[in-house]
């Protein structure tokens, strides 16, 4: 998918999410209309407490004015409550909507680029909490302020001009808060990710932090990150500051200002007193988005600058196309001039690459380091898109299987392995809900069955966050297991005995003719000769070109440099078992 495609792909998302927020929106604003013509309950009260009650002392037209306004000022508190209601279900809701587009794209970042973040999740929640809160209303106030306006401008044309000439001041001041911290809003947020970014890294590598006594110098550098952070933060913090007494200022001196016209006004026999209070009143309510705009503004600014990274990561880490599902693959797998470089370089890591491999049967891609081999198995399980070229599992491009045919086609087992919070089983079962059988087989088809058993709660066992509960081996057997579950007809393997002891080795060869058996085809990513005598195929990588490919026998003489005879060495008396 092109980035023109994935940016519309992302704007219909967006296009759909907002439009089924219409109603929500248009039933808010009607409320948000009711509220604003309750407000007029005080002022209205106030006039006529000033200029009828005082006068006739009528204790019956007291008692019925004030039933009318506690009726009216109920009603207007129950239907802020209703408008809050909406307010927070919406921003669940448009979470809720968004949150699995976000935590794929992350998925798909990190699988790619191997940029490990979850800041896509907080800012989404930064997004929920501006629509849930108070951040959103003034926006939906703000619309009515010409209704008070009119309203001062009833009760005295003089009083109307200094109301609106204030509320002009006031947005005048708003739109300089905006100007002013916006930007510096934005880099201090970035420059915040980053350095949590950093620190969640530290946290990750803690037992090689410890062990090699890094701490300090990782401290000296996330203090010396942090405190230029902390420098942009202050210059937001001063100009917000001052903005905001500014503002105070013009609120009360205003305040100060529709006192004394009305006091002069009303000296001068052109209102009455009451008249002078319910100004008062009501340009405070004028006043009031404007002033809750200015004071959240930097909530407004972050919940912007989330809305922007959201986009932007949505549109890096494009939502897969729709594709029809299609039946369970026979396995075999083709590479086609196959060629990937990863960001920032000239030219192509791997280049050219090209082979085919026949259901059950098993190919085993070796080379020196940096060769491109863990880079070729990521190609292969389709994590990563070839720049030029294809794979093909059946003849079908396998980046575009669905996530379910995935899940029925292809195991995986990565260099280094990552188990999930949950229980032994959660983890064979990739998550799904697999039934106790399909589980059972798995482990028993890697010869882990017993040795889970003994786990302290067997196959129920919590391993904890990275699986830090068990064992390098337990670890690396449940993997596995999890790999084979529901035998894939693929199953791409990075070093799967890097963790074995040699009984354990044994039983791996023992599993991969067992999966050749059932008719998945393996590849397997080794060094080690025992492994590479049960392939039927090797594919040799070096410098991110194929060397070779073949049958194994015909592969083997072939490996001349100095490297490459150590390689068959390992095969046994210098290529006699081969």
């Amino acid at each position: 998918m092109s980035r023109e495609q994935a940016q519309i792909g992302v704007q219909i998302l967006i296009g759909n999410l907002l439009s089924a927020c219409r109603r929500t929106w248009f039933v808010a604003a009607i409320f948000s209309l009711a509220i604003n013509l309750l407000m007029l309950t005080v002022p209205l009260y106030m006039l006529q407490l000033f200029d009828r009650v005082l006068m006739s002392r009528s204790l019956e037209t007291l008692l019925v004015l004030s039933l009318m306004a506690g009726i009216a000022l109920l009603a207007l508190a129950l239907l802020d409550i209703v408008r809050g209601f909406l307010f927070a279900r919406l921003g669940a809701w448009v979470e809720q909507k968004l949150g699995g587009y976000v935590l794929a794209s992350h998925i798909a970042i990190a699988a790619q680029r191997g940029q490990i973040s979850v800041q896509g999740l907080r800012d989404l929640a930064s997004i929920r909490t501006f629509l849930s809160g108070m951040g959103i209303a003034p926006l939906l106030d703000a619309p009515w302020t010409p209704i008070f306006l009119l309203a001062i401008y009833v009760l005295h044309p003089m009083l109307g001009i200094v109301a609106t000439a204030g509320t002009l001041a006031l947005v005048i001041l708003a739109l300089c808060a905006q100007w002013a911290t916006r930007r510096p809003l934005l880099q201090s947020t970035e420059r915040a990710i980053a350095i949590t970014d950093t620190a969640e890294g530290s946290v990750r590598n803690a037992e090689v932090i410890e062990a090699m006594g890094m701490v300090p110098a990782l401290i000296r550098r996330w203090q010396q990150n942090q405190q230029e952070t902390l420098k942009v933060q202050a210059r937001v913090g001063r100009r917000t500051v001052a903005i905001s007494g500014i503002s105070k200022f013009l609120r009360l001196g205003l305040q100060v200002a529709i006192y004394g016209v009305g006091a002069w006004l009303a000296i001068q026999n052109q209102m009455t007193a009451g008249a002078m209070v319910a100004a008062s009143i009501l340009m405070g309510r004028a006043l009031a988005p404007v002033e809750m705009a200015i004071s959240g503004w930097r909530s407004a600014v972050s919940a912007y600058g989330a809305y922007q990274r959201t986009r932007k990561r949505l549109e890096s880490a494009p939502i897969a196309r729709p594709v029809m599902s299609l039946p369970i693959p026979s396995g075999r797998l083709t590479a086609e001039n196959v060629s990937y470089g990863y960001t920032g370089q000239n030219s192509p890591f791997l280049r050219s690459i090209s082979f085919a491999v026949e259901p059950g049967s098993a190919l085993g891609i070796i080379g020196p380091a940096a060769a491109g081999k863990s880079t070729l198995a990521r190609l292969l399980i389709g994590n990563f898109r070839p720049q030029i070229g294809h794979v093909r599992l059946d003849g079908v491009e396998i980046t575009n299987l669905t996530p379910q045919d995935r899940m029925n086609a292809i195991g995986y087992l990565p260099q280094d392995v990552e188990l999930f919070q949950g229980s032994v089983r959660d983890n064979i079962a990739r998550f799904e809900d697999a039934t106790d059988a399909q589980v059972v087989e798995a482990a028993q088809l890697v010869g882990a069955h017993a040795m889970i058993l003994r786990l302290p709660q067997g196959y129920d066992t919590k391993i904890g966050e990275g699986g830090m509960a068990l064992s390098g081996g337990q670890r690396q057997w449940i993997a596995l297991a999890r790999a084979v579950f529901n035998q894939p007809k693929l199953l791409v393997l990075d070093e799967p005995n890097s963790s074995l002891d040699a009984e354990g080795e044994a039983a791996f060869l023992n599993l991969v003719n067992r999966l050749k058996e059932l008719g998945t085809t393996v590849v397997v990513i080794a060094h080690r000769g025992p492994v590479l005598q049960h392939m039927d195929n090797l594919l040799v990588l070096r410098s991110g070109q194929a060397v070779a490919f073949g049958p194994r026998r015909q592969v083997i003489p072939t490996l001349v440099t100095p490297a490459a005879e150590t390689a068959r060495l390992q095969f046994g008396q210098a290529g006699g078992d081969a």
